[in-house]
């Protein structure tokens, strides 16, 4: 299997959504960061904020986009052609209504489920065949509510879940980085 190379977390930039659902995939990567010990720069080439990592051997990049969500595509793109780093090398790390706080998925391949960031990559990526982790926040109950609800910071309750399963998933993370995906699954899924 492919060693993951990129890890682009999606959500939007600015104080204003800092702490808002949506910003689920920027919350993993600063876990990331802390648990590394590795700071992010700006890169205004790539429109991001990018970090280098070591994770158990495997060099790999970092990357929060700093286009709003639904642009999320020419930054990642921009990166990952500089670095001749193939689809099938990059992990995107998203918020994902589906799935109740506390739980993480991680996903081969894949539409992009309504997700404005996801709907955005796949065509500018030019293809869906890159990683997916998926941190659940919940759903708001109707569809007509779910804007507002990516939008407005999660309950402390849910807030404690969301970032209790980012720690699980970091520590999975150097099995994904490997490769390793069936050994990362089993332990994200079993939870």
């Amino acid at each position: 299997m492919t060693a993951i190379q990129l890890v682009a977390g999606l959500g939007n930039p600015g104080a204003r959504y800092a702490q808002t659902r949506h910003n689920a995939g920027f919350w993993f990567l600063d876990a990331v960061a802390r648990r590394y010990a590795v700071q992010f720069h700006l890169e205004s080439r790539y429109k991001s904020e990018v970090a280098r990592c070591s994770i158990d051997g495997n060099d790999c990049r970092l990357q929060k986009p700093l286009d709003f969500m639904n642009r999320s595509g020419a930054p990642v793109a921009a990166l990952a052609g500089f670095y001749r780093i193939p689809r099938s090398a990059i992990l995107v790390v998203h918020d994902d209504i589906d799935l109740p706080p506390g739980t993480v998925k991680l996903k081969r391949d894949g539409g992009h489920g309504g997700h404005n960031g996801l709907r955005d990559l796949i065509p500018v990526l030019g293809g869906n065949d890159f990683l997916r982790l998926r941190v659940g926040i919940g759903h708001p109950g109707h569809r007509d509510d779910v804007v507002g609800y990516v939008l407005q910071p999660a309950s402390r309750e849910e807030r404690i879940a969301i970032d209790g399963a980012i720690d699980t998933a970091v520590q999975v993370l150097p099995d994904i980085i490997a490769g390793q995906l069936d050994k990362a699954m089993q332990e994200l899924h079993s939870r």
